[in-house]
């Protein structure tokens, strides 16, 4: 299913150069590679800017935490949540806007070995442990992130490649493995766009303010969408489980 995916091309930095609720559905369908493995994606959820959205992490200004949301656009925001949880994310608009999108959900499309072997804490390749279902392998975003083996320190990563438009020629897929991709780096793919008529939107997972806000979106029928949950009170002195409800940084 990915060779077609993986051979399309790198999407440019004016891409994202929009507001994150216009980027957000058209994310749908694009493909995020990080080394060996490469994700369709198939949820996201939009976070607004400074004094927009209460939700965001970004609502009261910049801080060290956040500072990547308020760089360029096209790179990668990386958060820890309750204190065992890497969630990954795009950043929008031009810098010093402070917006970004979260990826939520999607399918491994190459690298399903490397990604499986990584939410299994590498029992996989030991042939221990329970397997992780392909469809579950990035069924929300903690979940995609580990498949994606995307840590702390791809935290301002820049997801943008050089010369991007046109520039396929070093990806190559056999078997569902990548090649081509330099060790280290992260790629955001043209892909195949989710067809408009497919698209859903509703209000964001887990947040407790702008709740009813519709920037969640994802592909209706699609398998590795994960559940909608609304947010339920806990004691938590970590992050919350989207960009948003930050605490001071």
């Amino acid at each position: 299913m990915g060779g077609g995916q993986l051979s399309s091309a790198p999407l440019p930095r004016s891409f994202f150069d929009r507001p994150s609720p216009e980027v957000a559905p058209d994310l749908l369908g694009r493909v995020l590679v990080h080394g060996p493995v490469a994700v369709r994606l198939t949820e996201v959820e939009a976070y607004g800017g400074p004094g927009e959205d209460p939700a965001a992490h970004t609502y009261r200004g910049r801080t060290p935490r956040n500072a990547v949301m308020f760089g360029p656009p096209g790179h990668v925001y990386v958060y820890f949540t309750y204190g065992m949880h890497f969630c990954a994310n795009l950043v929008c608009l031009p810098d010093g806007s402070g917006s970004a999108v979260l990826l939520r959900a999607g399918e491994v499309v190459a690298g399903l070995d490397v990604a499986r072997a990584r939410r299994m804490g590498g029992q996989a390749s030991a042939g221990g442990g329970r397997r992780v279902a392909d469809r579950d392998l990035a069924r929300g975003p903690a979940r995609l992130t580990v498949a994606l083996g995307l840590l702390r320190e791809h935290n301002g990563i820049d997801a943008i490649r050089p010369g991007a438009q046109g520039d396929t020629e070093a990806l190559s897929t056999q078997d569902h493995r990548l090649t081509g991709v330099p060790h280290g780096s992260v790629i955001m793919l043209e892909g195949s766009p989710a067809e408009p008529a497919a698209i859903r939107s509703g209000p964001r997972t887990g947040i407790s303010t702008a709740k009813e806000t519709p920037w969640r979106f994802w592909i209706d029928g699609d398998p590795t969408v994960s559940p909608y949950r609304a947010h339920v009170p806990r004691r938590r002195n970590a992050a919350a489980t989207s960009v948003g409800e930050a605490p001071s940084s």
